[in-house]
């Protein structure tokens, strides 16, 4: 309920959350990826209390999430948004699991950072590394990009993604951030007034209709791109590169050695000085959630819309 970030996962049925923690018992996944989208969060920021000396935000159920309005989704953007949010979901529980000690907050903590462009700690870049915070980000991104969208506000998200205050309140918020911020709870309050007045006229939009009211009808990363050209990736096999430091060039490294053809994990491990098999797994793993890698019988190749951008 009071967390410095609001952050929002999916859940097994098995498991028993105890009376700290907010829990939606919706199996759609459209949900989760609205929930945790910056025009939710700046929601329940607004609506919400503080609570600690730390002045953490509180999530009250019926203040933040009852009287948020969702929008109104066809299917094809319930099935897209529900993807962005599965990606982000198994991307923090994989990095999770490899790491165990890694915690979410941590990884936002990273994550606001990046976002303010300021510089990271050792124990950050540490973090930084093992959540494959630059990974989050950009999933973070694009789950925004596609629920502004659903929206019909563009407008907003041109001004607002990418920016810090995302997962966590920000005091000191530049002029046009602040204004762009004031102008989305504006429309969402609007929006939260014109949903009230069709529930008086009995049109509802349930969350779980076949639960709630079952003989109702209802109504209908940016991940670069690194598309090198291939003559640029024509080092010999035997030339042992150095693995980069950086995340990013960890990625571009990898996308690089993709495109001269499918390879295992082993191989392109041995590609480089020191055969960092453990780092390029990882990496590779956040590729291929992210539709940028595939991985068939232990070989990985170029994601369909990389293949596609290179395609002759």
């Amino acid at each position: 309920m009071t967390a410095k970030h609001r952050v929002f996962v999916s859940m097994d049925h098995t498991v028993l959350p105890d009376q700290g923690l907010i829990v939606f018992a919706v199996d759609d996944l459209s949900v989760l990826a609205v929930v945790s989208s910056r025009v939710h969060v700046a929601w329940s920021l607004a609506a919400g209390g503080r609570l600690g000396i730390g002045n953490d935000s509180r999530y009250n159920n019926s203040r933040c999430f009852e009287t948020f309005p969702f929008p109104e989704l066809n299917e094809p953007q319930t099935e897209a948004i529900g993807n962005f949010a599965k990606k982000l979901d198994t991307h923090r529980k994989r990095q999770q699991a490899e790491h165990p000690k890694l915690k979410l907050t941590d990884m936002y903590n990273v994550l606001e950072k990046l976002r303010a462009e300021e510089p990271l700690t050792d124990k950050e870049k540490a973090v930084h590394q093992q959540g494959l915070v630059s990974i989050l980000k950009e999933l973070h991104d694009e789950l925004d990009r596609a629920v502004f969208d659903a929206y019909g506000w563009n407008d907003l998200a041109d001004k607002l993604i990418g920016l810090p205050g995302a997962t966590t309140p920000l005091t000191d918020k530049p002029k046009e951030q602040a204004e762009a911020e004031e102008e989305l709870l504006t429309r969402l309050v609007a929006l939260n007034h014109q949903r009230a007045a069709e529930e008086v006229k009995g049109h509802i939009r349930w969350l779980r209709p076949e639960y709630q009211a079952p003989e109702s009808v209802q109504a209908d990363i940016n991940l670069e791109d690194h598309q090198a050209p291939m003559m640029e990736v024509v080092k010999t096999i035997s030339q042992k590169l150095a693995w980069p430091k950086e995340l990013r060039e960890q990625i571009k490294v990898l996308l690089e050695q993709l495109h001269t053809g499918p390879a295992t994990a082993p191989e392109l491990a041995e590609r480089f000085k020191r055969k960092p098999l453990k780092a390029v797994t990882q990496v590779l793993s956040a590729l291929e959630a992210l539709s940028r890698a595939n991985q068939e019988n232990d070989t990985w190749s170029l994601g369909s819309k990389i293949s596609e951008s290179v395609a002759p």
